[in-house]
């Protein structure tokens, strides 16, 4: 999966300190103009970092990694360089490079917030708790409390502490500093998850509706409503944030999916869509497992047993909630509920819950005799 944009924890600080100045245009053809000069380069991979991050378009991650590419291999860098490639490196789901890429970042220059956020982020993802709490504490101890509770918040719903994260997000969110569109964006992405995870789902909606009325085209928002939308059987609404003259293939299954629900008569030609844009991935070579397939293979139902493949592949990379409610759905379809076992075990050592993922794993247990 490429965490981004509907996985990553993306700290405030970051988007807090890039007012995205410049148009793109004069950015890319300063970048065109200069392909070896390094400051030039991380100007533009930042960017189109960005950009991609934002709109959930990972064909921008490509940009960011072409410009980086005369020093992919480079073993000193700045510590912006060593940054901007530990971006770009989780977005091809190198998490540990990523991870090396931002200690080093850390080491040369201490004083950057979101160096730490990040590294955060991906101890988060691949469930390294431990490494996670630490780069929290640290975050408090160097950029003082809010910035501490916006990760401290962050790591309350992943250990099954929900209900205490709720109003911790609450409070961040109309702090006069974090009324960023960006540090929005992320903010409010967070409250709603907690009020999902802690199975209040009309609040979580409610929370992501308002955010879009001001923020229309933030797409990790978007994902998340049009996804607990279908989740609850809300077809009509789902299918109303999910359509697009263009869809990222995340919103495409989504509209797919509430299609079928509405049936609506569109599901097939929605699915073909789909099946287009998977074959000519295939095509390109592309051999990344994203989220949006192993949905239209497991949920959608196109191939379960390529989606138990594939979601079993993912969960040794990364440890999502999102990747573990796909995977034991997939095994308990499959009838193979030990290929699941795993997900009982980060649930024990992580803490973490939630009402979907509850039932199920209830199932899984009930199937490997363990209940």
């Amino acid at each position: 999966m490429t965490p981004a944009p509907d996985q990553i924890v993306l700290p405030a600080s970051v988007h807090a300190q890039n007012n995205q100045a410049g148009s793109l245009r004069e950015i890319e053809r300063e970048w065109r103009q200069n392909r070896n000069n390094l400051p030039v380069a991380l100007r533009y991979a930042r960017a189109v970092f960005l950009l991609g991050l934002t709109e959930g378009d990972l064909r921008w991650y490509g940009a960011a990694k072409a410009a980086l590419q005369p020093w992919w291999n480079a073993t000193r860098l700045p510590a912006d360089g060593h940054f901007l490639r530990a971006l770009v490196k989780q977005g091809f789901h190198e998490f540990k490079g990523g991870i090396d890429d931002l200690s080093a970042a850390i080491a040369i220059d201490p004083a950057q917030p979101e160096y730490w956020s990040w590294r955060f982020s991906l101890n988060l993802l691949t469930s390294n708790m431990a490494a996670a709490r630490t780069d929290c504490d640290a975050i408090g101890q160097r950029f003082g409390r809010d910035e501490a509770q916006a990760c401290a918040a962050t790591l309350m719903y992943r250990t099954g502490q929900a209900l205490q994260a709720i109003p911790v997000f609450n409070r961040l969110v109309d702090l006069p500093d974090y009324q960023g569109p960006f540090t929005q964006d992320w903010l409010r992405y967070h409250q709603g998850e907690a009020y999902r995870t802690a199975g209040q789902y009309a609040q979580a909606i409610a929370v992501w509706e308002k955010h879009l009325q001001a923020r229309p085209n933030s797409h990790l928002v978007k994902l998340s409503l049009t996804e607990l939308l279908n989740q609850q059987g809300q077809f009509a609404k789902a299918r109303r944030y999910a359509e697009s003259p263009s869809p990222t293939d995340a919103l495409l299954v989504q509209a797919l999916l509430a299609s079928r629900g509405l049936k609506d008569g569109n599901t097939q030609q929605l699915a073909d869509q789909f099946e287009s844009r998977m074959n000519n991935q295939a095509l390109r070579g592309e051999s990344l497992i994203e989220r949006p397939t192993m949905v239209y293979l497991i949920t959608y139902g196109r191939d379960n047993a390529q989606g138990l493949k594939l979601a079993a592949e993912n969960w040794s990379a990364q440890n999502e909630p999102a990747d573990a409610v796909l995977l034991v759905q997939a095994a308990l379809k499959a009838n193979q509920p030990r290929l699941a076992e795993p997900v009982l075990g980060w649930m024990a050592t992580t803490g973490y819950t939630d009402p979907v993922l509850k039932a199920l794993t209830q199932e899984l247990q009930t199937r490997l005799g363990k209940s």
